[in-house]
C-alpha cells in the first residue's frame, strides 16, 4: 500500500484542504472512496475512541482480522480492508479541522461544495479510474446527502451508514423539542481537533505529526482566534427554535438525490441516525437504492465482515463494473430483532412492508391499558406532572410471538394546565416477570424499543406530507394551547423492529421528560461518556422553563377522544400464506 500524507486539495475559493491518500502500490487505476469530515484524519481510532474500539474488537474479532489497524480512524473506511481489494481511500480533513485551515461551519453549504471539489479532484488523479464513491458513518454519511444534491459528475455511488438527513427533525429538535446533543458533541469531538491547536492536539502514530495543524508552533492560534475560526453551533441552534432556511441548507433535498446508494440504518439509533436512512429510501429520487437495517453500536457493523461484504459487493458493482449479482439484491435487508440481542436476516421488497397489519392499540385512561379491539366508550382521563415520569399503558401479554417492524405513530388527546407541553412517547417491552427488555442502541447500551417526541405547540400537521404511520409537522410556528382545552397530538415514533415473545407485554409510556432506564449498567455503560440511561447524549433538558412546560398534563380517552398507538404488526409466514 502506498500512502501519500497531507496531499493538497484546492477548494474553489483558494483555500487548500489536506488529504491522506491510501492506494495500491502500482501504476494501475482504481476507484476512490472519499470521506470529508471534522474528526482529524490522523487521529487513531484506538486513541480518540478507545472504549468503542476495545468493545467492538472484543465482541467482533473479525474486525481486527486482515488489518494491523495502524490506519484505523473513527467512522471511515479502514484502508487495509479496502486497498488490497482494488480501491484507493481518500480522507480529507474538512475546512477548519485537522490539517485543513479555515473556519468550521459543520454541514454547511460551503462544506458540501468542498466535498464536491474533493470528489472531482480524486477523479482527476492519474491513479483513479474516474469513479468515486462516498462512504462513512454519521457525519461522513450525513454530508453525502448534501453533496449528492450538487451532482458532482464523477460521484458514482455512495454508502451513507447511519446518517441523519433532516437537521431540524433528526438532529437538533425532536418533535420540536430542543435536543442537547449538537452543542455537547461539537465541544467534545470537533473543537478538540480544530486547526490551530497544533501541539495541543494528539499525535498521528504513523507520522509523528500533530493531528491538528499547524505543525509550526509559532503559527498556532490562541483561544480567541480559535473561537473566531468556528461557528458557535449551540448558539446558532438556540437562536432558531423553528424550522427554516438555515436548517434546510443543512438537510437533504430528496428530489435532487439521484445517485445510487446503499442506506444503512440502526434499529437502536433513536435520537439521531435511523430516521434519515429510512426517509432516504422512501423519499430520494434515486432509481437504484437499497436499505439495510441492523443492531449493535452504530460504528460496529461498518467494520465487521457482515458489513464489509455488503459494502464491497455494492461498490464492486458500481465502481468497478464487476458482474457480481448485486443488481438482483433485494432492495431491503432487515436484521429482525429478538430479545437478547438476537437477529435474523431477512430480505424484503419494500419499506414499510406491504403486508403490515396496521393495528391501533387504544389507550384506556381508567385501567391504564391498551386494547386492540375498539376504543373504550366511557370517557376517562389521567393526569401526570408535566416534567415528570408520566403514565404507562399496557397491552395484555401476547399469546404467541408477534413481530412489530416498521414506523409507529400515536394520536393522543391531551390538555395542559399551561399553554404548552412536551410529550415523550416511549414504546417498551416487559418480560413475564415485569422486567424491561432493552437493547444495545447506536450509542446507549440500554435503549428501549422505540421513541417519539412532540411539543404540543408544534402539533399542526402538513397534510401533503403526513402519512397515517408517519405524521409530518412543519415546525414553522408555535401555536400555544389554551389551558384546559383538549387537543389531538399526532406523534411520530421512529421506525423499529422487535419480535415480542409469547407472554411478553408492550407498554406505551407517555412522559414529560426523557426515558430513564432503571436497571443495572454494564461496565461499558458506566464508563462511556455518551451512555445515559436509555437515551445516550440525546437528552432534552434545556429551554424548557417550568412556567410553560411544568404544571400538569391530562390524557383523555373514550369515544370522543380515541387516543391510540399505531403498531406495525407483521403477520407470520403461516398467516401471510
Amino acid at each position: 500500500m502506498r500512502i501519500d500524507w497531507q496531499v493538497p486539495v484546492p477548494a474553489d475559493d483558494g483555500l487548500v484542504l489536506r488529504a491522506d491518500v491510501y492506494r495500491p502500490d502500482d501504476d494501475g487505476t482504481y476507484p476512490a472512496i472519499v470521506s470529508y469530515g471534522p474528526y482529524a484524519k490522523g487521529l487513531a481510532f484506538q486513541e480518540g475512541y478507545g472504549p468503542q474500539w476495545e468493545k467492538m474488537v472484543a465482541e467482533n474479532p473479525d474486525v481486527a482480522e486482515g488489518t494491523s489497524a495502524r490506519y484505523a480512524c473513527w467512522e471511515v473506511a479502514d484502508p487495509e480492508k479496502w486497498v488490497p481489494h482494488g480501491y484507493a481511500c481518500v480522507r480529507v480533513d474538512s475546512r477548519g479541522a485537522g490539517a485543513s485551515p479555515g473556519t468550521i461551519d459543520v454541514w454547511s453549504p460551503r462544506e458540501a461544495r468542498d466535498l464536491a471539489e474533493c470528489i472531482e479532484w480524486a477523479a482527476a488523479q492519474p491513479w483513479c479510474n474516474g469513479k468515486v464513491g462516498l462512504s462513512g458513518i454519521s457525519y461522513y454519511a450525513m454530508n453525502q446527502w448534501h453533496v449528492a444534491a450538487l451532482h458532482p459528475p464523477h460521484l458514482a455511488a455512495m454508502i451513507p451508514w447511519e446518517g441523519a438527513a433532516d437537521f431540524y427533525r433528526d438532529v437538533t429538535h425532536h418533535g420540536g423539542i430542543p435536543c442537547d446533543f449538537v452543542a455537547n458533541w461539537y465541544k467534545r469531538q470537533v473543537t478538540t481537533v480544530q486547526y490551530g491547536l497544533g501541539s495541543r492536539s494528539a499525535v498521528n502514530p504513523n507520522t509523528g505529526e500533530h493531528v491538528a495543524g499547524p505543525q509550526n508552533p509559532d503559527e498556532e492560534l490562541d483561544d480567541a482566534e480559535l473561537s473566531r475560526n468556528r461557528a458557535d453551533l449551540g448558539e446558532e441552534v438556540r437562536a432558531r427554535p423553528l424550522d427554516g432556511p438555515w436548517y434546510r441548507d443543512r438537510s437533504a433535498d430528496w428530489e435532487r438525490v439521484t445517485v445510487p446508494f446503499l442506506s444503512s440504518a440502526n434499529w437502536g439509533g433513536q435520537g439521531l441516525h435511523p430516521r434519515g436512512n429510512f426517509e432516504a429510501f422512501t423519499q430520494a429520487a434515486s432509481e437504484q437504492k437499497w436499505l439495510e437495517v441492523h443492531g449493535a453500536e452504530h460504528w460496529t457493523h461498518y467494520y465487521t465482515d457482515y458489513g464489509l461484504d455488503l459494502q464491497r459487493r455494492f461498490f464492486d458493482h458500481f465502481l468497478r463494473d464487476i458482474d457480481n449479482g448485486w443488481a438482483a439484491t433485494a432492495p431491503v435487508r432487515l436484521n429482525i430483532r429478538h430479545p437478547g440481542e438476537r437477529f435474523e436476516l431477512r430480505d424484503e421488497r419494500e419499506w414499510p412492508l406491504a403486508r403490515t397489519r396496521w393495528t391501533r392499540a387504544y389507550l384506556d385512561a381508567e385501567s391504564l391499558s391498551l386494547r386492540t379491539s375498539a376504543p373504550p366508550v366511557a370517557p376517562a382521563s389521567v393526569s401526570y406532572q408535566a416534567l415528570g415520569d408520566g403514565v404507562s399503558f399496557t397491552l395484555p401479554a401476547f399469546d404467541e410471538p408477534t413481530e412489530l417492524t416498521g414506523p409507529m405513530a400515536a394520536r393522543i388527546f391531551v390538555s395542559s394546565s399551561t399553554d404548552d407541553a412536551d410529550l415523550f412517547c416511549v414504546v417498551r417491552v416487559l418480560n413475564p416477570e415485569g422486567a424491561e427488555v432493552t437493547f444495545q442502541g447506536a450509542l446507549d447500551p440500554n435503549t428501549p424499543v422505540a421513541q417519539g417526541w412532540l411539543r404540543a405547540s408544534h402539533r399542526r400537521l402538513d397534510p401533503s406530507r403526513s402519512l397515517p404511520y408517519r405524521p409530518y409537522h412543519p415546525h414553522d410556528a408555535s401555536e400555544f394551547l389554551v389551558p384546559g382545552e383538549v387537543v389531538a397530538l399526532d406523534v411520530e415514533i421512529w421506525p423499529t423492529c422487535i419480535v415480542v415473545p409469547a407472554g411478553y407485554r408492550v407498554v406505551l409510556s407517555v412522559r414529560g421528560t426523557d426515558y430513564s432506564y432503571e436497571g443495572p449498567l454494564s461496565p461499558f455503560a458506566q464508563t462511556f461518556h455518551y451512555a445515559n440511561r436509555g437515551v445516550g447524549p440525546f437528552t432534552h433538558l434545556t429551554d424548557r422553563p417550568s412556567d410553560r412546560y411544568g404544571g400538569d398534563v391530562t390524557i383523555h380517552t373514550g369515544a370522543d377522544y380515541p387516543s391510540y398507538l399505531l403498531l406495525p404488526v407483521i403477520p407470520s409466514a403461516d398467516e401471510s400464506s
